[in-house]
């Protein structure tokens, strides 16, 4: 497979895709096929375009045009979002890579509302176009050709799950259902004389404009900040929850500073009774390990939890009970009971929760005073 082949010739250590490097070397590789595929078929639709006088066709070479343009831009992204973390930037550059991205969307926006105006225009005042079998058979070889460009920055993207990859596939595949829509206008006007160039560059350029935004929406995400892959959250909680000595889990949280950049921190409950200097060992092996295996930063926090006193466990069970009669979704961590009386634990409570944070603290305030009136209560929300 091509692909395959290109990747073996230009990646070195192509299998270690969460290592900057690595991930810059198939920057370069994806950017410069585009470059060089983008220019050929800018050239051929141009001539085309010029020779047939259809708008659309020469639409569509100025998108390709743009595309190797954008290819540009994705060499730049990728290299600058290589560069190490500095004073101004303490966790790196890697999101330019998702930067780069959405400058290669808003590039594709601007062109297809250009191209739809341009398109109207046409409509309104249509010229006569000068078709020909082989302006078609040329057409359609530079379909084929912008096809395997698509698929080939697909292949890439998926492989390292790059943004602004994929969002390139996205814009080449959607050039390809683009010019197919050109060559049945063609084909049906050199076959009926019935002109459709206007009408067919209003179709092209609305495919330009729904990629673009799709790529726009694609590229934005983590850059507004999106929450991480529940799996990745169950497979940290999982390997945590390995070592014996830790009750539970909470509190994860993942921060993504670009592909192959990415924090965790998390609270792992121990027990209170464990010293302080065999805790810190469990989690400083624990923190090592999940670096190694999940290629990020870790960060663990203690939280030490009693263990076996009856009434922390009544007032737990109890809790459970409480808690699920205002939302079954709701969870708490945290628990403790002080020994003045005071109770105080977390509530891990859903965005979608309708109930406001400080009516889910009287709900549940009003419950425990039922069954234990002495007691005081403390509670923190947690929005998850």
């Amino acid at each position: 497979m091509l692909t395959d082949v290109l990747v073996k010739r230009f990646v070195k250590n192509s299998e270690q895709i969460k290592d900057t490097e690595v991930r810059t070397s198939y920057g370069y590789l994806s950017g410069g096929v585009g470059i060089m595929v983008n220019v050929i078929l800018c050239l051929i639709k141009l001539f085309i375009g010029f020779v047939s006088g259809s708008i659309a066709i020469i639409g569509d070479a100025i998108h390709n045009l743009a595309d190797a343009g954008a290819s540009v831009i994705t060499i730049l992204g990728y290299r600058m979002s290589a560069k190490p973390a500095d004073p101004e930037h303490p966790f790196g550059h890697g999101r330019i890579e998702y930067i780069a991205g959405l400058i290669i969307a808003g590039a594709i926006l601007v062109i297809g509302i250009e191209l739809l105006h341009s398109s109207v225009e046409k409509m309104l005042n249509p010229e006569p176009m000068d078709t020909s079998v082989t302006v078609i058979a040329i057409l359609a070889m530079s379909l084929m050709l912008q096809l395997w460009l698509g698929l080939f920055n697909r292949g890439l993207g998926k492989r390292i799950d790059s943004p602004a990859m994929l969002a390139a596939a996205t814009d080449s595949l959607s050039d390809c259902v683009a010019t197919f829509v050109v060559i049945i206008c063609l084909i049906v006007d050199l076959t009926t004389g019935h002109d459709f160039d206007g009408m067919a560059g209003i179709v092209v350029a609305l495919f330009i404009i729904h990629s673009g935004w799709g790529a726009a929406k694609d590229t934005l995400q983590p850059l507004l900040g999106e929450p991480p892959d529940p799996e990745f959250v169950r497979a940290i909680t999982r390997r945590t929850l390995e070592e014996k000595q830790i009750l539970g889990v909470h509190d994860v949280i993942v921060h993504n500073y670009g592909p192959g950049r990415i924090f965790v921190s998390l609270h792992a409950e121990v027990p209170s009774d464990m010293s302080l200097m065999e805790a810190h060992n469990i989690i400083d092996s624990l923190e090592e390990s999940i670096r190694d295996e999940f290629k990020v930063s870790m960060t663990v926090h203690v939280d030490p939890m009693v263990v076996g006193d009856p009434l922390q466990n009544e007032i737990k069970e109890k809790l459970y009970h409480i808690v699920a009669c205002v939302d079954p979704l709701i969870t708490f961590h945290d628990f403790r009971l002080t020994s003045s009386g005071r109770i105080l634990f977390d509530l891990a409570v859903p965005y979608n929760c309708t109930f406001t944070d400080e009516r889910i603290i009287e709900m549940v305030e009003e419950d425990i005073h039922k069954e234990y009136p002495d007691k005081e209560v403390t509670i923190q929300i947690d929005r998850l």
